[in-house]
């Protein structure tokens, strides 16, 4: 039934079936809702719902009966059965369509059937309307919150200024992913191939290679000798995620494991070759590696991702939070970090019946509750300098002055420098300016943290006093 319906749009159109048609038949097929089917491609209800229309609406002037996406199976196992051969020379074997085969559909993981001539890297156009998406590894996020001014940023960098390589970096759960498949649904028209590749197995180089080359094998039958062939004769956006699993824990942020300094090699080609495409790295943590590419004026980019904001609100409001006056007190308490504010507010709805203002009255601290379990997941990463300067940092009531060396410190200014910019690599320090010079403060969510474990230097987090 898929490759009649392919063959039909093929006769209409000129084009087959791009990678949201086939989803939306395949889930119908399987009596899903449109809601089902934009949850598992990351669209919005309205955008799937529309494309829907148009493909009914081509397979019933070409069948010449009226397709619904109720009516679809019933009309389309009618016409398989009846037909030997219509008028767009449709092919069967006996009763049965042969049906190419594809990959398999995930979350979304489908590939063109027919391979496309190859695009000129200079071409700055939509490469095509059915690129060869595979995001089987992405994760599903629970929700997206607003943030244009993220996303607009990104889309400048990769269809304006050409951007080969840019890292998203920032603290667990801070929506980094989210973001990443927003600016896919955006963008998704301008690539040949959108591949997400997950970090959190730890896969060697040469592993990930033989994957991504799999993936390019399904419309490539010619194979290239290196991923930057494929970057140059195609236009690829690539999604290297949860990277920091392959960097050092227990030392200066942003190193490579010693057996995944490969990954170093690569990432450095990807930034320093010609070609047309892009590789977006999600971490949390920025590589080293990365600030000594920006610094040759490559064409490389960095994008520190923070908290929501005021959009925040939205999430308090879902939680059914009273008190709404307070909810700017309580988003800036937590950073607007989506998934602290999720947590703290089950925590209001338990203990205060969602109303704020008992949770935020006449707090000497700031409560963290169930957060301390991600907040110790970035801290255990922490090298021995970085845990003396935080220690530091957390019992400074101003931001400091880092050109001043602390009076009882055992670590030199070049080594409180080097922890310094490490803890801003990996997201834990705000830096703010006063008096015409940059003055350094700790997050103050980690800072609180901090000074509640006295056995932070010891490297015990709670405090079991």
């Amino acid at each position: 039934m898929l490759k009649l319906a392919d063959d039909l749009v093929f006769a209409k159109t000129g084009s087959h079936l791009d990678y949201l048609q086939e989803a939306i038949l395949k889930g119908s097929l399987q009596a899903q809702t449109y809601s089902k089917i934009a949850e598992q491609q990351h669209l919005s209800k309205s955008h799937v719902r529309n494309t829907g229309s148009e493909l009914w609406k081509i397979l019933s002037e070409e069948l010449k009966q009226d397709i619904t996406k109720t009516s679809l199976r019933s009309v389309l196992e009618s016409s398989r059965i009846s037909q030997n051969q219509n008028k767009n020379n449709i092919s069967f074997v006996g009763e049965t369509v042969t049906v190419k085969e594809s990959l398999t559909v995930n979350n979304l993981n489908i590939c063109p059937r027919t391979p496309r001539s190859p695009t000129p890297s200079q071409n700055t156009q939509a490469t095509s309307k059915n690129p060869c998406i595979d995001l089987t590894e992405a994760p599903t996020p629970n929700n997206f919150y607003d943030r244009a001014s993220e996303e607009s940023t990104l889309k400048q960098w990769i269809l304006e200024a050409h951007t080969r390589l840019i890292t998203i970096y920032g603290l667990s759960e801070i929506g980094k992913s989210a973001l990443t498949l927003k600016l896919i649904e955006e963008i998704q028209t301008q690539f040949d191939y959108i591949i997400w590749k997950s970090l959190n197995n730890t896969p060697t180089f040469s592993t990930l290679q033989t994957e991504l080359k799999q993936t390019f094998s399904q419309s490539q039958p010619t194979p290239l000798p290196t991923m930057i062939d494929y970057f140059r004769t195609h236009r690829c956006l690539i999604i290297l995620d949860d990277l920091q699993n392959i960097l050092k824990t227990g030392e200066l942020a942003g190193e490579y494991l010693a057996e995944y300094q490969d990954y170093g090699q690569f990432i450095k080609q990807i930034a320093t070759s010609s070609h047309q495409s892009c590789v977006i790295l999600l971490s949390w943590e920025k590589l080293k590696q990365i600030t000594t590419l920006e610094g040759e004026n490559r064409p490389t980019r960095s994008l520190h991702l923070k908290g929501l904001g005021e959009t925040a609100q939205e999430i308090l409001k879902e939680k059914g939070l009273t008190d709404s006056e307070k909810w700017s007190e309580l988003i800036t308490l937590y950073q607007g970090h989506p998934s602290w504010l999720n947590i703290i507010s089950s925590t209001i709805l338990e203990l205060f019946d969602g109303n704020v203002s008992p949770f935020l009255a006449e707090r000497n601290n700031i409560y963290l509750g169930d957060i301390e379990p991600l907040l110790e997941t970035h801290l255990e990463r922490l090298s021995e300098s970085e845990k003396k300067v935080s220690h530091w940092l957390a019992h400074q009531n101003e931001p400091v002055d880092i050109s001043q060396k602390p009076t009882d410190s055992q670590l030199s200014q070049s080594e409180i420098w080097q922890a310094i910019e490490s803890l801003g690599r990996r997201g834990l320090l705000e830096k703010v300016q006063k008096e015409a010079r940059s003055r350094f403060f700790l997050n103050p969510v980690f800072q609180e943290y901090i000074k509640l474990n006295s056995n932070f230097l010891r490297g015990k987090h709670r405090d079991q006093d």
